[in-house]
């Protein structure tokens, strides 16, 4: 079981192929992917990689987040995942993952949390076919019915289709095919539309219903680090040594 990746949702366009046809694909990048952290069976008891992807300023980040990415070198993310993967197929820490984790003609499971749409009525949110237009409705054309039963069991069953919050969920699509890689750019194209808004972050993943290429890199397709993570990592370290503490007495000690 290898890991998976984070992908930036860049947005959608179309690819002219040679025999003529077009096909809709979603453009992912991955921005600056690398391994935070390693989750081990001596150690958590499961074996893991945890990633991150994306930049955010390091005054944005919480001093005990700010403490992982200092241990591990590698500047602040703004999106962090954990992967499951078989302890063979563990990644270094501060390895930088890149496009070439995948072939072309790979499937995926992609996921990815749906755009919100705000409070919506049954026959939006569950496609309900709403009441009759005449024969004595008049104002509940678009109702959803009645929700309970009666005396028994004389209460609402949880879990019943009615109007609520649409959109803004955890979604998964399985069996998107990989049409195309831009390893310069970190791009890759995926065939339809992947759940979540332009921007946002999704999560790739192996397709569970069907084979990993024999293709595959094993445990993950990888580039050296540049220094730009090591040196942010240095900036953060000397942030975090400049933490004032006080003693019983009362004394300032500097560290």
């Amino acid at each position: 079981m290898r890991s998976g990746i984070i992908a930036k949702k860049v947005g959608m366009t179309r690819l002219f192929m040679g025999d003529g046809k077009q096909i809709p694909v979603t453009v992912l990048q991955m921005d600056k992917l690398q391994v935070v952290a390693q989750r081990t069976n001596e150690k958590h008891g499961y074996s893991a990689v945890q990633l991150g992807a994306g930049s955010i300023k390091a005054k944005n980040v919480l001093k005990p987040v700010r403490g992982q990415f200092v241990v591990a070198k590698v500047e602040p993310k703004r999106k962090l995942a954990e992967f499951r993967v078989a302890p063979e197929n563990l990644i270094e820490v501060g390895a930088e993952i890149t496009a070439d984790h995948y072939v072309e003609g790979q499937f995926v499971d992609v996921s990815g949390t749906s755009i919100g749409k705000g409070f919506a009525g049954a026959m939006k949110r569950h496609n309900f076919g709403g009441l009759r237009a005449s024969h004595g409705v008049s104002i509940s054309h678009r109702s959803h019915g009645s929700t309970g039963n009666s005396q028994d069991p004389g209460r609402t069953w949880k879990g019943k289709k009615m109007a609520g919050q649409y959109g803004n969920v955890r979604i998964t699509t399985q069996n998107l095919k990989i049409v195309k890689l831009l390893e310069d750019e970190n791009l890759i194209l995926v065939e339809g539309s992947v759940p979540g808004s332009k921007n946002g972050f999704v999560i790739l993943r192996d397709a569970i219903k069907s084979k990993t290429p024999d293709k595959a890199p094993f445990p993950a397709g990888l580039r050296e680090v540049n220094n730009t993570g090591n040196e942010s990592a240095s900036l953060l370290s000397a942030k975090s040594s400049d933490v004032t503490l006080s003693d019983k007495q009362g004394a300032k000690v500097e560290n």
